[in-house]
């Protein structure tokens, strides 16, 4: 058995690894993989063995909570008509008595009903014939709810109040117990050397904002401390509670007269944490609020009404109605709502949204077709065969969804480090103070050593050691026309070993272009291109569209036709000139009994290149072809030449004929071709080389290419490809130019290298610090390290950090 958990109280990669541990300790359960980005859990279990139960038991043990995804459909509808709660009570009662209908709730007040149904059992449209029924209206269209995405949308604006909440606080605070610094004066009312105690209560006053907008931290930090499993939250809660308490402390002596202490108060440090870590969440959380974008673009891309034959006449309903069986219509220029076999009508079909490839295809009765692909130029009627969860669309949906489900999220360094070193630190923090407390030196003296230990451990610089260089990096990357999405991408991008690139519009410019003229019997090239141009003037494919756009670029004028005449799958018949124009392809020519052996030669060669050749013949004699290919990006050679030196190993992947896709390749240097590949089968096949060890990285444009972008460790989109290839990619080449993905890998190497340093340094300076804040010098007559000098050194190893990271505006691509 197989289920997907919406999984709360998430908030760092130790978390994650937290669910998952308690997941796999139950008999029964094989597999567990959390995506914290979109904070679900996919699980596999044994129904014989365990139950969802226990696993979600076993979770909320854990510490979190978990509810199991549902596959009902909520919606809200507007109802008019009611005028009191009794209505509202009747609306309710004649919803809820449907077989199918799980909830049904009407908000009087709102005038509007919220519902769950299962939509297998039930049409939406009976819930409102219900309803009217009852004697209510129904006033407008449903509308969705996202839960999710308002959840994370409310979090989202909570976290960005809590942080300006803290950081208005926070900067007076700093002002006033770090201004004298800077020869700044305080008011002789909370002047320390006039009125200690002013001081030290002003302090207080501003330190509780700050700790009640981090109040999420000591929620969630205590708690995973409490179960044994530690995260970056459980430093943040310990490091600013001590200083808070030592504050306290050293307020209460202030107020019996001792004085000294007002040099020892750290509200500002607590202060200060809060608002630093509370920026970095908002900006985490902002990040992963953009995962559900894929999935909204995709289901965007579907129609939302379909045309069917109801009793003999033309009916529209929305397409969650569409049931299998039905007979749709679709006129040219509409999008196909659902899949289907053709029963009536012939048409070309742009399927590129599926499979990538620009050139329409020709579809005719017993042709398969496919929701959201857009008919282009004939009226067709189908049989519905695949609608709603079963449809090619609604397939890529749940591989995008699976994908991002079952990949891993990447375990940070510091959240590696912060594992081990906050209970260590704790330890050591209560091994020094009793130590010293039982070697006679006193409360003071001890809870002094205490709170150094904690203070001078505080995880400031750990927590600051990525996101800084992430953010520069990225800011880097921008001014290269590379967007990078996330940190992810940046931490994983160096260890890239193999690139793989989609064909059309990635490495080839993803529309076709004439490429070679032949003409016979002494005809001239330009006068077989403009009669070829006149006569595709009138015609919609593509292919023609390439000759007429080549023709314009040369100012060949464009010939009187008449009686324009498409013959389905092979090409046109025109009047051009008042001359009998026929192009198309070989099979066309054969069938008019076309001499073919003249051309033989160089059709074979042209063919074996990957082009598709278009034959022109002139009152009834072949007078030449036309050879039309989609051509490799100006970048391209060079790109793939770049990665070798780097050691990276390319493969390509394709829908196309294996002849094209290799010819392809071999110009542009390729190391391996893997073409006819269907759509759903992209990311099965990043996934078989992953297997082997490879780091991958995927390069595309297409909305087929989605799957794969996410399945690869690293996905990057084309900037010119569709919406939803640009969402589901780590990393985004804004200039159309996949030499930007030889930057992008040297970016990755630069930043991560910049991470690594950041940390040495932010893990050198706690390391060091430890045990001086522990009293080693005053075990040899040296000082005891005041806790104001620990904070000192920690906001240090910050700057030191943040200096660092700034380095990364000097980074220039080595292209």
């Amino acid at each position: 058995m197989e289920k997907t958990l919406n999984i709360k109280g998430m908030t760092c990669a130790a978390c994650a690894r937290a669910v998952e541990r308690a997941s796999k300790k139950i008999d029964g359960v094989s597999e567990a993989n959390v995506n914290l980005a979109t904070e679900k859990l996919l699980v596999k279990y044994d129904e014989r063995l365990t139950s969802l139960e226990n696993i979600i038991n076993a979770i909320e043990k854990a510490g979190y909570s978990a509810e199991e995804e549902k596959g009902l459909k909520e919606v809200t509808i507007s109802i008019g008509g009611m005028t009191c709660s009794a209505c509202a009570k009747a609306v309710e009662r004649a919803t809820k008595k449907l077989n199918g209908v799980e909830k049904s709730e009407v908000n009087f007040a709102s005038e509007k009903l919220y519902l769950q149904y299962n939509p297998s059992k039930i049409r939406l449209s009976k819930i409102k014939e219900a309803i009217t029924k009852a004697g209510y209206k129904v006033l407008e269209e449903e509308t969705s709810i996202d839960s999710d995405r308002e959840r994370k949308e409310k979090e989202i604006k909570e976290i960005w109040t809590n942080f300006i909440v803290s950081a208005v606080f926070t900067v007076p605070l700093l002002i006033i117990t770090m201004g004298h610094m800077a020869g700044m004066h305080l008011p002789m009312i909370i002047d320390p050397m006039h009125n200690p105690l002013n001081f030290a209560l002003i302090q207080i006053i501003l330190v509780i904002p700050s700790l009640a907008a981090g109040r999420r931290f000591y929620k969630i930090g205590f708690k995973t401390l409490f179960k044994g499993s530690p995260n970056m939250d459980s430093l943040i809660a310990i490091g600013t509670s001590a200083a808070v308490l030592y504050g306290i402390f050293a307020t209460y002596q202030i107020s019996k007269g001792h004085d000294k202490y007002s040099m020892d108060l750290y509200y500002e440090s607590a202060a200060t944490i809060i608002t630093l870590i509370l920026m970095g969440k908002y900006l985490e959380a902002k990040t992963k609020s953009k995962t559900s974008d894929t999935i909204k673009k995709l289901m965007g891309l579907a129609p939302k009404n379909a045309l069917i034959i109801q009793d003999g006449k033309e009916v529209e309903i929305p397409i969650e109605e569409v049931e299998v069986g039905d007979i749709i219509v679709v006129k040219p220029g509409e999008k196909i709502p659902v899949d289907g076999v053709i029963i009536e009508g012939t048409s070309t079909v742009d399927e590129s949204m599926l499979t990538g490839e620009s050139i329409p295809v020709d579809k005719n009765v017993n042709d398969q077709v496919f929701g959201a692909t857009i008919n282009k130029n004939g009226l067709i009627k189908f049989k519905a065969n695949k609608v709603g969860k079963d449809t090619a669309l609604s397939q890529i949906i749940k591989m995008v969804e699976n994908a991002q489900g079952s990949k891993a999220p990447i375990a940070r360094l510091a959240d590696v480090i912060s594992g081990y070193f906050v209970p260590v630190v704790i330890v050591l923090a209560i091994i020094s103070g009793l130590s010293w407390y039982i070697a006679g030196k006193g409360t003071i003296f001890s809870l002094t050593i205490f709170i150094s230990v904690l203070v001078i451990a505080c995880p400031c610089a750990l927590g600051l050691a990525t996101p800084t260089a992430i953010m520069v990096g990225s800011g880097k990357g921008a001014e290269n026309g590379v967007l990078i999405k996330g940190g992810e991408a940046l931490e994983t991008a160096h260890k890239i070993k193999t690139v793989v690139f989609d064909k059309t519009g990635t490495i080839t410019e993803g529309k076709p272009q004439v490429t070679d003229i032949i003409s016979l019997n002494g005809l001239n090239e330009d006068y077989l291109l403009q009669i070829a141009a006149s006569a595709e003037k009138g015609s919609e494919h593509p292919l023609g569209e390439s000759i007429v756009r080549y023709a314009e670029e040369k100012n060949l004028r464009v010939l009187n036709t008449t009686s324009f005449k498409a013959i389905p799958g092979k090409g046109i018949e025109v009047n051009v000139d008042n001359k009998k124009v026929l192009i198309g392809n070989k099979k066309l020519m054969v069938e008019r009994n076309m001499y073919l052996e003249e051309l033989e030669k160089r059709s074979i060669d042209l063919t074996n290149e990957g082009k598709t050749l278009m034959y022109v013949s002139i009152e009834g004699r072949l007078s030449g072809l036309i050879a039309v290919a989609d051509v490799l990006k100006e970048n391209s050679t060079r790109a793939i030449k770049k990665l070798h030196e780097m050691g990276i190993r390319t493969v390509m992947i394709t829908g196309d004929n294996k002849r094209t896709a290799e010819a392809i390749a071999k110009k542009a240097g390729i190391d391996e071709v893997l073409a006819e590949v269907m759509p759903e089968d992209k990311a099965e096949n990043v996934k078989k080389i992953q297997e082997n060890g490879d780091i991958v990285a995927m390069v595309g444009d297409g909305i087929n290419d989605a799957p794969a972008l996410v399945q690869a460790d690293v996905g990057i989109a084309i900037g010119s490809g569709t919406d939803v290839a640009i969402e589901s990619a780590d990393i985004v080449l804004m200039k159309n130019d996949i030499l930007d993905v030889v930057t992008a890998i040297q970016l990755s190497k630069a930043t991560i290298r910049n991470i690594k340093q950041n940390l040495f340094w932010a893990f050198g300076y706690n390391t060091l610090g430890i045990p001086i804040a522990a009293g080693v010098l005053v075990l040899f007559g040296g000082p005891r390290l005041n806790p104001m000098i620990a904070a000192g050194a920690m906001s240090l190893s910050s700057v030191s950090v943040v200096t660092n990271a700034l380095r990364l505006k000097r980074f220039k691509p080595n292209i």
